[in-house]
């Protein structure tokens, strides 16, 4: 990504690595769990044509530290609201992907006055049902095997097979982020931030967080989703249930894509965005009264 380096910024004494390029309104691009900044690497040169592209390593993925402490949505979520502070940029479209999205969800239920548009691409937290292979990882004593599960020797063999079927133009994106989530995992500090993560959100039976039963206080929020309808990882069900709870909210369900549609048809994708951008005003800097929200839903229940 020569035309995106990583670059680095300090919040809380801890190193938050990040690739801007562009200018203009502002787009945050939310990556997902055992995920980094480069799995938006297809769809950025696009996007910074006309807009300002950014994208962060949450703590504990990428190149940012990885330090022993709190890896709930809710700590991510204040973790983007400082890192946009430290930036200068008050408010912006935000973009989440998996887990992501429910960072970004939190976000916005959190802390309104930084969103502009809310955007959740195969988003986790809108149901309770997710890929068996997530939820196995929750089980006791799991971490005590992931030493054995990813093995260095494999990564290093995989990325040369990997490297093999790109020069002679054998590429499958929905393979290549896969790949990529697995080989970091080899990394021992990368892997107990992975655990820490998979389990503030998720057990042996499912997604445990929820954001369903407060979506109608995105009412005023523009409101995007996307997903794959061949999605493996988390059920395109849940795409039609968060519309549907989300008032005027926009879907879109991008055919032959699965978890990663951004990188499995990034063309497509950035028509997507863009459109809907384009045909949305940014919501209000002040948000309206979440009180008057909150007892009219209780009221209408």
């Amino acid at each position: 990504m020569a035309k995106f380096p990583l670059r680095h910024v300090s919040i809380h004494g801890h190193e938050v690595g990040y690739r801007r390029g562009g200018d203009g309104p502002v787009i945050l691009l939310v990556h997902g769990i055992a995920g980094s900044s480069r799995t938006w690497k297809e769809v950025m040169p696009a996007l910074a044509v006309d807009h300002t592209v950014i994208a962060p390593d949450l703590l504990g993925h990428g190149e940012s530290a990885k330090p022993m402490g709190d890896y709930s949505l809710g700590a991510y979520a204040s973790g983007l609201r400082d890192f946009l502070g430290v930036l200068g940029i008050p408010r912006a479209t935000l973009v989440g992907q998996s887990f992501g999205g429910g960072v970004v969800m939190q976000l916005a239920y959190q802390h309104p006055e930084c969103c502009e548009r809310m955007v959740l691409v195969g988003s986790g937290g809108l149901g309770r049902e997710v890929s068996w292979l997530l939820r196995s990882f929750t089980l006791p004593g799991v971490e005590l095997m992931l030493p054995i599960l990813f093995p260095s020797f494999v990564r290093d063999r995989g990325n040369d097979v990997r490297h093999l079927l790109h020069r002679i133009g054998v590429r499958s994106a929905r393979i290549d982020e896969k790949w990529r989530a697995y080989a970091s995992l080899v990394e021992s500090p990368n892997r107990h931030a992975f655990m820490h993560t998979l389990r503030s959100v998720i057990d042996a039976g499912g997604q445990t967080v929820s954001a369903l039963d407060r979506l109608y206080l995105a009412a005023a929020m523009p409101t995007l989703i996307v997903w794959g309808d061949e999605d493996d990882i988390i059920p395109v069900s849940h795409a039609y249930a968060a519309h549907d709870a989300i008032p005027r909210s926009h879907l879109a369900i991008m055919e032959g894509a699965a978890h990663f549609p951004h990188s499995e048809q990034p063309e497509r994708f950035v028509e997507i965005l863009t459109e809907f951008m384009a045909a949305t005003d940014a919501a209000a800097a002040e948000p309206g009264s979440y009180r008057e929200l909150l007892l009219a839903h209780e009221a209408a229940g």
